[in-house]
Formats: structure tokens, C-alpha cells, sequence
């Protein structure tokens, strides 16, 4: 292996020091995006509100024949 002089052992420092900065703010980019849920339901609205309506359909028709069956 050879022998790094201290000027490129601290260019390297310097670029890893570099690189290492830059990953940690693609990372910290990401996770902001990825938890940004009132972003996710602007985008999807028209989804998310046709999911609601099927959903409460389907509960209220459940809860409908649930009330028929007790009555019998």
C-alpha cells in the first residue's frame, strides 16, 4: 500500500468531509418528502375521496344490516 503524504490524507478528509455532507441533506430531502403527508392528500385528493366514499358506503350498509338482523 502506498504512503499517502499528510496533504492528500487531508484532501481526502476534506472531500469525504464533502461527499458525507451532501448524502446527509439528499437524506434529510427524502424524509422530509416521504413524511410530508398534507402533500401526499393535496396531490390525491379525487383518490382519497372516492376511498372515503366507498369506505362509508360500505360501513354504512354493514351497519344497515346489522340493525336488520337484531330487529328479526
Amino acid at each position: 500500500m502506498p504512503q499517502r503524504s499528510p496533504e492528500e490524507i487531508r484532501a481526502s478528509i476534506i472531500e469525504n468531509r464533502m461527499a458525507l455532507v451532501a448524502s446527509v441533506e439528499n437524506a434529510r430531502t427524502e424524509v422530509a418528502r416521504l413524511t410530508d403527508w398534507r402533500g401526499f392528500v393535496t396531490e390525491h385528493k379525487q383518490e382519497l375521496t372516492v376511498a372515503a366514499s366507498v369506505a362509508g358506503f360500505i360501513v354504512g350498509g354493514l351497519l344497515v344490516r346489522r340493525g336488520l338482523r337484531r330487529r328479526r
